[in-house]
């Protein structure tokens, strides 16, 4: 095991990190920019590094501050995170090359995988189902691609294949539009990813997101946990997350479990990662893999007992996964909020000085959050200041219980998301079950 790593990110994820190593033994030093010196992960580190001013571009997407921070504390490994340089395949590359040990997966597997054309031949053949489409980046020639568009069948969505976040996407309901539509996604993923390729898909009009989380070792086993249900967005971006996916049986998630297991078998898989699928009519189809820790790694560890990021750290490490598919069971539900430095009716940022801080408690409850009272929220950075998690043996107790925790929930000083979530968590399609990944924007009337 490692003796020392760096954690090379912020806030909540840095501080969660932190705590799997405590329980292992294994020093931290804390990397940070001049606005983060007062962070909590950062107060709590056994060493700290500020690696440059408050500009993500000049901190901490630094690489060789990153590097460097490495080599002067003599640790052997670096943890990403999420976001920032996490999935940066040339980062995990550069890290390797230095000496130390990503805490992630292999260069080659993070390249495979952000390549979103690269990432569904992969997918195709391991077997695991993808959108209907051109399975493939495409050409220059108009016929060609009219011809795919009318296979397909209209609507269909028109995507960067070095896009993300919900970027470099386009939808077309016609073919009159489709060629037209194609020249203006090539050139905005030209200028926004440096890379101009861009693919077809059918576009479905009414899917859930449903996510299988996975995790590997480097002697060829991997695992699946289970699924998340993540439909609840807005703008392409998760509000509330949940596990196990309402709806979903026992006999499929383990079908498309192992589909996905065993597709990280055949790319060389390390590490943890989470294979995001839409689901409609009963149906999964891959739309991209996600070659880290998601945000919403909590609820999978309420409801399979395991600790992912100190899983995380043993198999970069180079030890074996510590238990088998057959330990994993799905245990219960759980839900999770993402507490947001924003107004809850414009989503505008708000950052601050928070005066008062009350964190929730009871059973079944989890807080996993960096802020404090006297805390500064620096407006620099991702508006996300915690994540509230409940636990309960059925959905409906995880919901009452979410309900009173936002309810205790107390920051004041700066402007939050909890009423949203509030009306979110009472809403009764959210207690149904099953909504899909258009109705809260529709609630919301954006």
């Amino acid at each position: 095991m490692f003796e020392k790593i760096v954690i090379a990110n912020r806030g909540e994820i840095a501080l969660r990190i932190q705590r799997a190593c405590r329980e292992l033994g294994i020093k931290t030093v804390a990397v940070h920019s001049d606005a983060d010196k007062t962070l909590k992960h950062v107060l709590l580190a056994d060493e700290s590094v500020c690696i440059g001013p408050a500009p993500s571009v000049d901190s901490y997407l630094n690489v060789p501050a990153l590097i460097s921070a490495a080599e002067v504390t003599d640790s052997q490994a670096i943890h990403p995170g999420y976001g920032f340089l996490s999935e940066n395949a040339d980062f995990a590359e550069r890290v390797e090359q230095s000496g130390f040990v990503f805490i992630g997966p292999k260069p080659e597997s993070i390249r495979i995988m952000g390549d979103k054309v690269q990432a569904i031949k992969a997918m195709l053949e391991a077997g695991v189902p993808t959108v209907p489409g051109s399975n493939g980046a495409l050409g220059s020639d108009p016929e060609t691609n009219l011809r795919i568009g009318r296979e397909i069948g209209y609507p269909v969505i028109i995507k960067a294949s070095g896009g993300g976040g919900g970027r470099g996407m386009r939808v077309v309901r016609s073919e009159a539009s489709l060629l037209n539509a194609i020249s203006l996604t090539k050139t905005e993923a030209d200028v926004t990813f440096g890379n101009d390729e861009v693919y077809m898909e059918k576009f479905l009009e009414t899917p859930r997101h449903v996510e299988i989380q996975v995790i590997a070792d480097e002697h060829g086993n991997a695992v699946h946990l289970g699924e998340r249900d993540c439909s609840m967005q807005r703008r392409h971006q998760k509000v509330v997350e949940e596990a196990p996916a309402p709806g979903i049986s026992e006999e499929v998630r383990n079908r498309i479990g192992e589909r996905c297991a065993e597709a990280c078998r055949q790319i060389g898989y390390r590490g943890a990662g989470t294979f995001e699928f839409l689901y409609e009519n009963g149906e999964f189809y891959f739309i991209e893999m996600n070659t880290r820790l998601q945000v919403e790694h909590p609820v999978t560890e309420f409801v399979t007992g395991i600790d992912l990021v100190r899983e995380q750290l043993r198999v970069a490490a180079g030890l074996p996964l510590s238990f088998a598919q057959s330990d994993i069971k799905i245990k219960g539900h759980s839900i999770e909020c993402r507490i947001n430095a924003e107004d809850p009716k414009t989503f505008m940022p708000s950052p601050g000085k928070i005066e008062a801080y009350h964190a929730p408690g009871g059973p079944g409850v989890r807080v996993d959050s960096h802020i404090y009272s006297g805390y500064h929220v620096p407006p620099y950075y991702d508006s996300m200041i915690g994540k509230l998690i409940t636990f309960g043996n059925t959905r409906e107790i995880a919901i009452a219980r979410m309900d009173t925790a936002l309810n205790e929930m107390v920051v004041q000083g700066i402007k939050t998301n909890i009423p949203l979530q509030q009306e979110i968590i009472t809403d009764s399609a959210f207690k149904a079950g099953g909504t899909n990944i258009h109705y809260l924007e529709k609630k919301l009337g954006l």
